[in-house]
């Protein structure tokens, strides 16, 4: 019997202890969310592109506006436009969008196409956008995008 009630008092001291350490981790974890992006960027190059560009992010119900830059270096012709929309996830605050992010990638548009990138930053936040390209170009490039706050 004394067994018995030793055995059910560390039962409940384990219990009530894990209780108490999900309650703590659940509350500290963190809660990245998703936010919408629209992005217009025009770019323009030979073998060198630069461009350049303005997007609205849309997080919590509230438009936040950013201006995009950028480079390419490889084999890069032409000049387009392209409209923009996907989702950034990981994102903690509005400002996390803000930074460098690149990429590799490939693209063409004769009057138009279509496309879509993934890119990340150093805060972890992962851009996935996809649209149109409207102009003239073919590139196989390296580049870099800034995204900086209004």
């Amino acid at each position: 019997m004394r067994k018995n009630r030793t055995q059910i008092a560390r039962t409940l001291i384990c219990g009530a202890v894990l209780g108490l350490l999900a309650v703590v981790s659940s509350s500290t974890a963190s809660r990245a969310e998703t936010g919408i992006v629209r992005v217009v960027f025009t770019k323009a190059g030979f073998i060198l592109g630069v461009g350049g560009g303005r997007g609205i992010l849309t997080f919590r119900g509230h438009h936040y506006p950013f201006t995009v830059s950028g480079m390419s270096f490889g084999a890069t012709i032409g000049a387009s436009t392209n409209h923009l929309a996907g989702r950034a996830l990981n994102m903690h605050a509005p400002g996390d969008i803000a930074g460098t992010y690149s990429a590799i990638g490939a693209g063409a548009a004769v009057a138009g196409g279509g496309g879509g990138v993934a890119l990340q930053n150093a805060r972890g936040v992962v851009l996935e956008l996809h649209g149109v390209k409207v102009g003239v170009e073919l590139s196989a490039a390296v580049g870099g995008v800034t995204v900086t706050m209004n």
